[in-house]
């Protein structure tokens, strides 16, 4: 018994193939623009990533990874299975959000730390080229390769050093992503040594102990301030440890909270007093990090 194969099957099954080949074209193609604007070559961003990684990149944020904020929702689900109360679940709606935005801003602040790490490598790296006799482009060239600190701007750089571009100015673009504020000294020393004939080994070496110098200001700072920190997580953990204390000496702390018209008020305003509390301990700590 012969099976016949409709020409439908045969268009689709054309069409995937030229959808693949226009795609796997496609990649070779940003790959070489890549190439000619940045020099990256196979290093540069998505070279070397599988097809799998390359889809995943594409997907939104929220769907790449677990968020971790997420892990709130099994700490309620424990409680309420405990206490046989929906509250927690309902103080899960709340407390997601709230640590989501703790977690990012965390995030933040530790790429805009790594940044300005970056932009000290980056001087560093250009000082050495400098004093090794490398001209200007080319010691800017080999530092970004070396240090990187430009961030999404690499490519904007690298590109006007290469073609006779602006390279003050797009050292300036790239100085408004958080934490590569030190780029704006980079572009003055640029700017100072092109125009009027300075040194730029010397500007930027000025300038790189200048950037140190902030930072172990900062790091020293943060080390003064572990102690109150230290503090902070211990008033936040209190309460958790009042209640692990009244469920061993055999009180029931949730039953009471979660089920008794004194106990939901008591938990009310123990939650108020323990967020406003929390609050204005990171502020004061917060406050005594700023420069």
């Amino acid at each position: 018994m012969t099976v016949s194969v409709p020409a439908s099957a045969y268009a689709a099954a054309l069409c995937a193939g030229a959808a693949a080949w226009l795609m796997t074209d496609r990649d070779r193609g940003v790959r070489r623009a890549r190439q000619l604007f940045t020099g990256s070559g196979a290093e540069g961003p998505g070279a070397d990533t599988t097809p799998w990684e390359r889809w995943r990149a594409r997907l939104p944020v929220w769907a790449r990874a677990p968020r971790r904020e997420w892990l709130c929702v099994p700490a309620a689900l424990v409680l309420a299975v405990l206490g046989q109360s929906v509250l927690p679940l309902a103080g899960a709606v709340v407390a997601v959000p709230l640590a989501g935005r703790w977690l990012r801003a965390r995030e933040r602040r530790r790429a805009r730390e790594e940044r300005a790490e970056e932009v000290v490598a980056l001087c560093g790296a250009a000082v050495g080229e400098l004093r090794a006799g490398s001209q200007p482009l080319q010691a800017l060239l080999a530092a970004v390769r070396a240090g990187g600190g430009l961030g999404g701007s690499e490519s904007a750089v690298l590109a006007a050093a290469r073609f006779g571009g602006d390279v003050p100015d797009a050292l300036r673009r790239a100085a408004r992503e958080p934490g590569a504020e030190g780029l704006v000294g980079v572009a003055a020393c640029w700017r100072v040594a092109v125009d009027g004939g300075a040194g730029l080994a010397a500007g930027l070496d000025r300038l790189d102990r200048a950037l140190r110098a902030e930072r172990d200001r900062r790091e020293g700072l943060r080390a003064q301030l572990a102690g109150a920190w230290s503090t902070v997580v211990v008033l936040a953990l209190l309460p958790l440890l009042g209640l692990l204390m009244g469920w061993a000496m055999g009180a029931e702390p949730l039953r009471v909270l979660l089920h008794t018209p004194a106990g939901l008020v008591c938990l009310a305003v123990g939650l108020l007093l323990e967020g406003t509390g929390l609050w204005w301990a990171e502020r004061i700590v917060r406050s005594g990090e700023a420069p």
